[in-house]
C-alpha cells in the first residue's frame, strides 16, 4: 500500500473489446479513483482513442516506465506493447491478443518491485490470444503458472453469492472424465481457505452440485454422485471442513437454497455460470482463489457489440475494483494472526499443566 491506499494494476485485456471503455468511464469519477492507486498496464495511445470516442475529459494518465515510478494520487498507466497499436472497436484481431498477452507478462515483470497489491484484469478474447503464443484457455490457468501454484479456483463472486467450479473451460463432453475425489476435494480446499483468509468468514459452509440431473437420482440418471462426488465430500467434513451435498442444481438456485451457504461448488463451467450471471450479471466478479496475489476481473466478457456506443454499464468493473481492496485488506488483517496466533485458554492451560 501507499499512504494507506492498495495499490492495483489493471491490465488492459482485449483493446477492441469493453474493457477500456468501462474501465475509463469508472476512472473518469475522481471519488471512485481516488479509493486506490490504479495503475493501468496498456496503451495510452488506446486510451486516447476511447477517451475521443467516449467524448470523456478524463481521466488524465500519468505515464510512467514501470511500477516504481507511479504517483500516488494519479491514475499511472505503464506503457507496454506495440507504439503503433490500431485499434479496432468491435473485431477480435491477432493485434488486440498480442497487447492483451504483453500486458500480463508487463505486470508480473513488475511484481519484482512490491509495489503492486493486487491484479485486476480486463476482458480478453482467448481465441485471439492463442495466436499471441497466449498457450492457456483462460485468465486462471495462465496466473496460477505465473504464480507457481499447482491448482486455483475459479470463483464467481457477488454479495453473499460465492461460487466456484471444478472443472473450467473445458469441453461439456470431457466433464465426467474429468472429475475425480481428489479433484472436487482440492478445489474445496481451497474455497475453504478463501473463504476464511479473503473474506473473513470462520468456518465456512459450503454446498456442493451434482453432475447429473436429479442428483443421479440414486444412480438411475448417473454414478458420479454416488462414485465421485460423496466420498469427495466426506474426505472434506472428516478433514474438519463444513460441507453438505450434492444438490440438484436447478432445484438449489430456484429455491434459493444458495442463500444458506458461504460457497458453492459446481462441477463444471455454465452449470456454475449460468444461474451465477442470471442472478448479478451487472455486478458480477471473476476472483481467482489459491494465488499468492489477489486477482479480480468484471464478470462480463469483451462485449464487441456494445463497444464505442457509450451504454455497457461499468459497475462490474468498478466491484471487482472494491472486492480487490477488501481481499487485499483482509489478508492483511489476518495473515499477521495467523503469523502470530493467540494462544487459546485450553492450549494455556495445558501447558501448565505440562510444566508442573
Amino acid at each position: 500500500m501507499i499512504d494507506g491506499k492498495v495499490v492495483l494494476g489493471i491490465t488492459q485485456g482485449d483493446v477492441n473489446g469493453i474493457g477500456y471503455e468501462v474501465m475509463l468511464r469508472a476512472l473518469a469519477d475522481a471519488a471512485f479513483s481516488e479509493m486506490f492507486v490504479p495503475v493501468i498496464y496498456g496503451s495510452s495511445q488506446a486510451v486516447g482513442h476511447y477517451r475521443k470516442v467516449l467524448g470523456l475529459g478524463g481521466p488524465q494518465v500519468n505515464v510512467v516506465r514501470d511500477a516504481q515510478e507511479i504517483h500516488p494520487r494519479r491514475v499511472n498507466l505503464v506503457e507496454c506493447g506495440a507504439r503503433d497499436l490500431t485499434v479496432e472497436m468491435g473485431q477480435p484481431t491477432r493485434a488486440g491478443g498480442d497487447a492483451a498477452r504483453d500486458a500480463l507478462e508487463r505486470f508480473f515483470l513488475d511484481q519484482r518491485y512490491e509495489v503492486l497489491d493486487g491484479l485486476v484484469t480486463l476482458p480478453v478474447n482467448k481465441h485471439a490470444m492463442q495466436g499471441s503464443g497466449f498457450n492457456f484457455p483462460g485468465h486462471t490457468e495462465y496466473l496460477a503458472k505465473c504464480t507457481g501454484v499447482q491448482d486455483a479456483l475459479m470463483l464467481m463472486v457477488a454479495e453473499d453469492l460465492r461460487l466456484g467450479v471444478v472443472t473450467g473451460h473445458v469441453p461439456l463432453r470431457g466433464v465426467a472424465e474429468l472429475i475425480t475425489p481428489e479433484l472436487i476435494l482440492r478445489k474445496l480446499e481451497l474455497m475453504d481457505a478463501s473463504l476464511q483468509r479473503d473474506f473473513a468468514i470462520s468456518g465456512p459452509r459450503m454446498a456442493v452440485l451434482s453432475l447429473n440431473p436429479h442428483a443421479g437420482e440414486n444412480g438411475l440418471l448417473g454414478d458420479e454422485e454416488e462414485l465421485v462426488i460423496k466420498p469427495a465430500i466426506e474426505a472434506a467434513n472428516t478433514a474438519g471442513m463444513v460441507v453438505a451435498g450434492p444438490f440438484a442444481a436447478d432445484g438449489f438456485f430456484g429455491a434459493g437454497e444458495w442463500r444458506h451457504y458461504d460457497g458453492v461448488l459446481a462441477m463444471y463451467h455454465d452449470q456454475g455460470l449460468t444461474p451465477f450471471k442470471t442472478i448479478a450479471f451487472d455486478g458480477g466478479v471473476n476472483y481467482t482463489a489459491g494465488l499468492p496475489i489477489v486477482r479480480t476481473s468484471p464478470a462480463h466478457g469483451t462485449a464487441y457489440s456494445l463497444v464505442g456506443k457509450g451504454i455497457a454499464s461499468p459497475n462490474s468493473f468498478r466491484q471487482a475494483v472494491y472486492l480487490a481492496i477488501d481481499i487485499v485488506k483482509s489478508r492483511s488483517r489476518i495473515d499477521p494472526l495467523r503469523a502470530n496466533p493467540v494462544p487459546s485458554w485450553r492450549a494455556e492451560q495445558q501447558a501448565k499443566m505440562r510444566e508442573g
